[in-house]
């Protein structure tokens, strides 16, 4: 056997019209009749056996001349355009010649091309389980209510349906998303096979026979041997087509079904369709070892009972929706609260992060943005979350991906599928490939199954045989994470709508606040050459002014006098060195650039000969690595490695020695420069606030300075096409980093 000709049956299966057998089962017979002239259209063959009358002689007879039933006609018409469910019309006696004298439950229905189907079985006797429906549904209903879970939900209803009829062995099983069925809840005689805990392949169930599930409630067979009765003619003579016996209550069965069962070591089987929000939830089902009638009105019970019991599943289900949707929402809460008090959405998850976690139910998360790479417990390294960015911008044009077998979901990435099985990734950009991306372990389970889930062909039809063997089988599935649940994925696309919405209106504020800055800074500028012109003289005036009274009258001022003289000069050289330094900032936006190639090597040895006088007397450990060369403006660099230098210096005089360390390394595309020491440090919680205007991390009491110092640097190095960024620990010092871009100095002289 091939697994192209396996293939191939199994499709045949599929195809098999099993909605129009062309025959019924013999426990009744069956008429069908013309709705507008109720005459007798077609009949099933063992007529005969019931009645004494071959089918054919029933052929063109009128309805009312059949039964004795004065009011058939107006209970006929009380059968809507789309009553598809055998309803039971009532009781009635056949009016034939020679016929037995014998009372039949009349069921009816119409089809879909308006005709009546009529089947008749034995009527029932009143004593049973209809004839106490009532108090059986209310004790039923009151014990679903006590029940916690789907389990006790479903064994209660085995149970009960244990009390309704006699079968041998009653089980109760849900599908999964592939279709398996899992055995859930069971009810069984000793001697009997018990499958509690296993599962069933999907493959038992053909999908077209899944439908019928959905449409027939109940599904009765009372022997699977029984030799069925073909109808008579065999096409409908008003379609000239097989008669559509999807909601018959007697319709044959597949012969590969009847098959199966015997495998089983059943001969009696009824099947009870547990149907939530219109789809197939799972099955009661119903085997006993012998033959089994079960009435209409008990099958009437047990519809009623699968009724019930479909909407306690459903409301138990809504309700653990509900309440997984509510912990979902308020972890998203926290999470949207953390990112809008935060500049960014890495900064306001990396604050959260078991609450990120917890939101995935993972174990490793990460956030994926235009220049950067967060990672969140165990998550891979970031070459390995690059190249998942870029797959998921390729291959995936929704705005979520899942996955719970990355082997088979994702094998082009072997390094991530190599240390976990499930990925949720969702995407938060409709234009880049930025990710919040989530990732779960791999997670060995072992199912059971009711026998192997195989299929094997007939050697001589080519058809697929049933399953033959029933016997426990275990099969341990590896690779494969928890799955990501429909609450969890639709959680992260409300977390996903949410951050755009921050993300949008973190846009538009910053767009309002770059045309804000713009045109704060022209004031600045203004207002700097302003003080320039207005300020700079007053303010040397007081202090030479000061510094003179100092001279001539300071021996007649008291103490406290000299004191305050001595404060207003400070003030007055303080205010002159801040105007200075506005006014140099202010240039700085204004002035060109004047690009050469700069010798930071050499630079950083004249800006230490230059400051060797502040700092000759320290204990300081220099740490000079190798320096490139870079194209850029002399002067204006210059100023940076001074402030940045200088900065070192300062906040590094408590230490004993102070070492302070300055290198730099060419990466793709750009240059690195850094300053490193290990004075006082700061708090990286802190670390966007250094290089803005006036922003001081320590009081002047402490580090003199105006402030304004780191905020040049960063105006510079953006001019240049750079980027500015510091790293650091409270008391263990602080690294200040500046990105130049590689030019070619010949190109940028072309250029410039």
């Amino acid at each position: 056997m091939t697994p192209e000709t396996l293939s191939e049956a199994i499709q045949r299966c599929a195809r098999e019209p099993i909605h129009v057998p062309g025959s019924i089962q013999p426990h009744g017979f069956l008429l069908v009749v013309d709705a507008t002239q109720p005459r007798v259209l077609q009949a099933s063959a063992n007529v005969a056996d019931w009645l004494g009358v071959a089918a054919e002689q029933l052929l063109g007879q009128r309805l009312d001349e059949l039964l004795n039933m004065p009011e058939l006609g107006e209970r006929l018409s009380r059968l809507g355009e789309h009553s598809r469910d055998p309803f039971h019309l009532g009781d009635v006696r056949f009016e034939l010649p020679g016929s037995r004298e014998q009372a039949f439950a009349l069921l009816a229905h119409r089809n879909v091309q308006d005709q009546l189907i009529l089947e008749f079985e034995p009527a029932s006797s009143t004593d049973e389980a209809y004839g106490i429906l009532y108090p059986l549904m209310r004790t039923f209903v009151a014990r679903l209510h006590e029940a916690r879970d789907i389990r006790e939900i479903c064994q209660r209803a085995v149970e009960e349906l244990g009390r309704i009829c006699n079968f041998g062995r009653i089980k109760a099983y849900r599908f999964d998303e592939e279709g398996n069925g899992e055995v859930l809840a069971e009810l069984a005689r000793p001697g009997y096979p018990r499958y509690l805990g296993h599962r069933f392949p999907a493959s038992d169930i053909p999908q077209q026979a899944r439908q019928l599930y959905i449409q027939n409630l109940i599904r009765v067979i009372p022997d699977c041997d029984y030799r069925p009765a073909p109808l008579v003619p065999m096409l409908n003579p008003a379609s000239g087509e097989p008669l559509d016996l999807s909601f018959a209550s007697l319709r044959s069965v597949s012969p590969v079904h009847l098959q199966y069962m015997r495998n089983m070591g059943t001969r009696a089987s009824m099947s009870v369709s547990i149907v939530v929000r219109d789809q197939l939830w799972g099955l009661i089902s119903c085997h006993d070892a012998e033959p089994q009638r079960v009435s209409h009105k008990t099958r009437a019970t047990c519809e009623l009972l699968a009724r019930i019991l479909s909407l306690q599943i459903d409301a138990h289900e809504a309700a653990q929706r509900a309440e997984r949707r509510l912990e979902l929402r308020q972890l998203i809460v926290q999470l949207l609260s953390s990112m809008a008090d935060r500049d960014s959405v890495s900064e306001g998850l990396r604050a959260l992060p078991e609450t990120f976690l917890g939101f995935a139910d993972a174990q490793g998360a990460a956030v994926i943005g235009a220049d950067s790479c967060l990672r969140i417990g165990e998550a891979p390294d970031e070459a390995t979350l690059q190249a998942l960015a870029g797959w998921l911008s390729q291959h995936c044009s929704e705005p979520l991906f899942a996955s719970d077998c990355l082997s088979r979901d994702l094998p082009e990435l072997p390094a991530l599928h190599e240390r976990f099985a499930g990925l949720l990734a969702v995407s938060i950009s409709r234009l880049h490939a930025h990710y919040l991306l989530w990732f779960r372990p791999e997670k060995e389970r072992t199912i059971t199954w009711a026998g192997r889930p195989e299929k094997t062909l007939n050697a001589l039809s080519g058809a697929l045989d049933p399953r033959s063997s029933f016997e426990t089988w275990r099969e341990v599935v590896r690779g494969q994470a928890l799955p990501w649940d429909d609450n969890l994925l639709e959680g992260a696309l409300e977390l996903r709508n949410a951050v755009l919405g921050i993300v949008l209106r973190k846009a538009e504020e910053l767009a309002l606040l770059s045309d804000e800055l713009r045109k704060s800074n022209q004031e600045l500028e203004a207002f700097s050459y302003s003080v320039s012109h207005d300020l700079r003289a007053p303010l040397r005036h007081i202090a030479g002014y000061t510094e003179l009274l100092n001279e001539l009258e300071g021996r007649q001022l008291s103490e406290r006098g000299q004191r305050f003289l001595g404060n207003i000069g400070d003030a007055a050289r303080f205010a002159g060195t801040l105007v200075d330094n506005l006014l140099s900032f202010s240039q700085m936006g204004r002035s060109a650039l004047h690009l050469s190639d700069v010798d930071l090597g050499a630079m950083v040895a004249s800006i230490l000969e230059e400051m060797r006088p502040d700092h000759e007397e320290r204990d300081i450990e220099w740490q000079l690595q190798p320096m490139p060369r870079v194209v850029a403006d002399a002067a204006f660099i210059h100023m940076v490695l001074r402030n940045l230098i200088g900065n070192a210096i300062k906040y590094s005089r408590d230490r004993a020695p102070a070492r302070i360390e300055i290198g730099a390394q060419r990466d793709e595309g750009e240059t690195v420069v850094y300053v490193r020491d290990n004075g006082v440090g700061f708090d990286m919680q802190y670390a966007p606030k250094l290089f803005g205007v006036f922003q001081r991390l320590h009081r002047m009491e402490e580090f003199e300075g105006t402030g304004i110092g780191l905020a040049s640097v960063r105006r510079i190095i953006e001019r240049h096409g750079g980027r500015v960024w510091a790293e650091g620990r409270l008391d263990e010092g602080a690294t200040f980093y500046f990105a130049l871009p590689n030019l070619d100095y010949s190109a940028a002289r072309d250029n410039g």
